[in-house]
């Protein structure tokens, strides 16, 4: 994605800047064209600074929140909020466009120090030609996934700083309950399941169904990623296929909720609300299934034709409330880390 700007030298540090600096994980991609239109229509000139996967970029806007890189942030989702919203990274405002996110995106008790943005899945994906090539059916669930026919195909992320390997881990938590979850990744574990540090690693270059790791090497037919993955293989595929090369084992599925926030200390807080209010306008909504491949939060907001064509529906999404994740997640992934890791 080629950011409007690149830097901030039309503006000025001051509370008049004519820039607006938005910080975001790596994945935060818009049309170029939706972009200028918010440029033309604020006034601001829009600077985008990238900082790595989800984990790693909220982890240095806390530490760096006494003196933000930027105005506002974008990506800190369902599985991280407690600790942003704990650690004083947000300040309060009610996006214009509020009205339009359906409830179940709603969070922090109406105290508006978040914009729900947009929503997907994060659930097993499989290489469709992998498992044709062997006559073996790919697996449709969590038990599956120990099954020694799976043996060694199964490749995640980092749980500990990696926002789908944590929400994997808490779809795990979720189905198999405080007390079950251990053993099952006792069980993924001997099973030969591989971790590595971030998405990009485990699916471009570890998994053999996306474009990417074929070109790699890649020989892990099972990865963790989205439900919207399918789709995006598809639309970049050159020919686009009639169905998609990858597809969703949909009984492993967490569903995930990324949020946006004015970051406390902004030095620009009038164009970080503009940034804000345009994230739920339709034009917005409705450009990101094509770059993000993540589905919109707002109700008049309609996914394009092609996206919803390769799209997969998951009927039934493991989910958990923000504050059992509050309480639990750093104890988990703690024990996780021992577990897997160790």
């Amino acid at each position: 994605m080629s950011a409007c700007s690149d830097s901030g030298g039309s503006g000025t540090s001051s509370g008049g800047s004519k820039t607006v600096t938005l910080v975001s994980h790596d994945s935060f991609a818009a049309s170029k064209g939706v972009l200028k239109e918010f440029e033309k229509e604020s006034g601001y000139k829009l600077r985008i600074l990238k900082d790595g996967d989800a984990g790693q970029a909220v982890n240095k806007a806390l530490l760096t929140k006494g003196n933000p890189q930027g105005d506002v942030f974008f990506g800190v989702d369902n599985t991280l909020l407690s600790r942003a919203l704990d650690g004083g990274l947000f300040q309060p405002y009610r996006a214009k466009g509020a009205g339009q996110v359906r409830p179940e995106y709603r969070v922090d008790g109406g105290k508006d120090r978040v914009t729900p943005v947009d929503s997907g899945s994060i659930c097993v994906n499989y290489d469709k030609k992998y498992f044709a090539d062997r006559k073996l059916a790919p697996p449709k669930t969590y038990d599956d996934l120990v099954k020694p026919a799976y043996r060694n195909l199964l490749v995640t992320e980092n749980a500990a700083g990696s926002s789908p390997g944590l929400g994997f881990l808490l779809g795990t938590a979720a189905h198999y309950g405080d007390n079950g979850w251990q053993d099952y990744w006792k069980k993924l574990k001997a099973n030969g399941v591989k971790v590595v540090d971030g998405w990009s690693q485990a699916y471009d270059e570890e998994f053999s169904g996306s474009a990417g790791g074929k070109k790699a090497g890649g020989d892990r037919p099972l990865v963790v990623s989205y439900a919207s993955s399918p789709p995006a293989e598809a639309i970049y595929s050159d020919p686009q296929p009639k169905t998609a090369p990858t597809g969703v084992a949909t009984g492993t599925c967490f569903r995930q909720t990324e949020y946006a926030g004015l970051l406390s200390n902004a030095k620009n807080p009038e164009g970080g609300k503009a940034f804000l209010d345009f994230l739920l306008s339709k034009r917005f909504q409705q450009d990101m299934p094509l770059n993000m491949f993540v589905d919109p939060v707002a109700a008049n907001a309609t996914p394009p034709a092609d996206y919803t064509r390769y799209a997969v529906t998951v009927p039934h999404p493991a989910t958990m409330a923000p504050g059992k994740i509050a309480d639990r997640r750093d104890d988990w992934v703690k024990s996780w880390t021992s577990i897997v890791l160790k």
